[in-house]
């Protein structure tokens, strides 16, 4: 049996940047997972052995990579993967399951995509840290939410570091304001009827033009931004209040709440009822 360690994060209070799972794994020879997708960004870091990664590229073909102790590999939202240990030196590696709204920024800015996901370092002491600050939040679960995310942070700045590329704008100021802008009002209104048309007419933006730009920096729809906030506050008011399914709804602006119900399982994969008496088992 291999050996692992592996652990959950309450990723929903955090919304520039969350922790959803991590781990480190010994895996025993030719050791596989998938064909497989995941919701968020899920990096490796290959601390001792070998092994292989099969991942579909921006052209829907499944490309081949040998990945040895030093290196890593980065999977992207919704990219269908496959990841074998070799038969004979099968590798040890740890990992990290991330997402939010700078995660997109940040990945992309040190040189990464479906096309280019093979973590190849040029600084072997950020590389060092990197990896210690992996295997610390593998080993302190325990630990409070605000203290992981902390080391999350250093986890990515040492990681951005050990790349070797300089962090790039990845737009203009201006482009950056519209954004900041519309974050801003979705924050203050998400709770009332706003519409996509809405949040671009503050930001005196055509909205065709918006949601490209938006999608671009955030990698997410305006739509699907909207519905991901108003869960993620909903999520925050199952668990800490007492509130019924029908004010919690109206809170977050759904006035229906087969409406609301409907929207928070397509995020949740259940109904609002059984995710607030999961969160307290």
């Amino acid at each position: 049996m291999s050996n692992i360690l592996y652990s959950i994060f309450p990723s929903e209070n955090f919304v520039d940047l969350g922790l959803y799972q991590y781990g480190w794994e010994q895996c025993d020879p030719a050791h596989s997972y998938g064909p497989a997708t995941r919701n968020h960004f899920l990096f490796h870091y290959v601390i001792s052995g070998a092994g292989m990664l099969l991942a579909e590229d921006s052209h829907g073909e499944s490309l081949t990579y040998h990945i040895k102790t030093g290196q890593g590999f980065m999977i992207f939202p919704h990219q269908i993967c496959t990841y074998v240990a070799d038969k004979d030196v099968p590798w040890e590696y740890t990992w990290l399951e991330f997402d939010g709204l700078k995660a997109k920024e940040l990945v992309e800015s040190v040189g990464f995509s479906v096309n280019t996901p093979i973590y190849r370092p040029k600084h072997k002491d950020y590389t060092q840290k990197m990896m210690d600050e992996m295997l610390y939040i593998c080993n302190h679960s325990q630990e409070s939410p605000f203290h992981l995310i902390g080391h999350l942070y250093l986890f990515l700045d040492n990681f951005a570091h050990s790349c070797a590329w300089q962090l790039q704008n990845s737009g203009s100021r201006m482009r950056d304001f519209y954004i900041k802008e519309a974050l801003t009002f979705i924050e203050q209104n998400f709770q009332n009827d706003i519409t996509i048309e809405d949040i671009a007419a503050f930001c005196n933006l055509n909205r065709s033009y918006f949601g490209k730009i938006f999608h671009s920096a955030i990698g997410k729809t305006p739509q699907e931004f909207l519905i991901s906030y108003r869960m993620t506050k909903a999520g925050e008011l199952l668990k800490l209040t007492d509130l019924s399914i029908a004010d919690i709804g109206n809170a977050v602006g759904y006035p229906n709440q087969l409406h609301f119900s409907r929207a928070f399982k397509n995020v949740y994969g259940v109904s609002p009822r059984t995710w607030r008496y999961e969160q307290q088992e």
